[in-house]
């Protein structure tokens, strides 16, 4: 059994997914998989990669033959070169980490001297307007003659 490493594809229609799955050649592009090593997202700036290189070295070394597209993302990772023993490329571009912006929105407050996360309408308000509609309509109903 010819076994390759190939990339599976999910997601809408302009928005592809990928997984990396090691599956026999002769199944369907998104069929049966052996086992699923890894993920690769194209549309993220930059793109995501994520690869198990120890299972990628496993199936590497048992045979298995990686197609043109997951070649290119294991060269990028640096376990086509791990496999090989060839030298370590350069490092892969990594995502910053997202901004707390939760910092920023403090020293603003602090700034305006206004007190923190307080509402406009205090929620009492609210509960008694409640009450009072219940009221109304158990005086209405009250009020209407029973038969």
């Amino acid at each position: 059994m010819a076994v390759k490493i190939k990339l599976k594809r999910l997601g809408k229609i302009r928005s592809p997914h990928y997984r990396i799955v090691v599956a026999d050649s002769r199944t369907r592009r998104d069929g049966r998989a052996i086992e699923e090593i890894g993920l690769y997202h194209p549309v993220q700036n930059p793109s995501r990669i994520e690869v198990d290189s120890e299972r990628v070295q496993y199936w590497l070394g048992v045979g298995a033959q990686p197609t043109e597209p997951v070649m290119a993302i294991l060269k990028v990772t640096g376990d086509w070169q791990k496999f090989k023993g060839l030298p370590a490329p350069a490092p892969m571009l990594v995502a910053e980490p997202k901004k707390d912006h939760s910092g920023l929105f403090e020293s603003v407050v602090n700034a305006a001297g206004e007190s923190k996360g307080e509402a406009i309408t205090p929620k009492a308000k609210k509960a008694e307007k409640k009450d009072e509609a219940a009221e109304t309509a158990e005086s209405t109903a009250s009020e209407s003659p029973e038969a």
